[in-house]
């Protein structure tokens, strides 16, 4: 089957970090941009951040830039989002997708989320 499938998710303490990752199975990632998204109880999915299939241009919300951090290595097939000062708004289930290029909204693929929740 064609995955991609969330990890790193977990609870984590105000001001603190995870790093989710994003792995392809059945496929290669290296033609893919790949977009982070989350979504919080009661709202909308919202895009976190997006990366080219290159590495060579990256984007964030503003409510992350500065404290998120994507990047890839597509020997491993893999797409990470590295998550530092934590808040408990970051709270979510976080998703990744492959499309084309960032900045249109279609994805092929979309992994089943992990839950980031960012409490005391």
């Amino acid at each position: 089957q064609l995955q991609l499938v969330e990890s790193g998710g977990g609870l984590v303490q105000p001001g603190g970090s995870l790093r989710l990752s994003c792995a392809a199975s059945g496929f290669t990632l290296d033609s893919y941009a790949i977009g982070w998204f989350r979504q919080a109880p009661g709202k909308e999915r919202e895009g976190v951040s997006c990366i080219s299939s290159s590495g060579g241009s990256t984007n964030y919300a503003d409510s992350v830039k500065g404290r998120f951090t994507i990047s890839r290595d597509n020997a491993k097939n893999t797409v990470y989002l590295q998550m530092n000062s934590l808040n408990p708004e970051d709270t979510a289930v976080y998703y990744c997708a492959a499309g084309l290029v960032c900045g249109i909204d279609e994805y092929d693929y979309w992994g089943q989320g992990t839950q980031v929740t960012v409490s005391s």
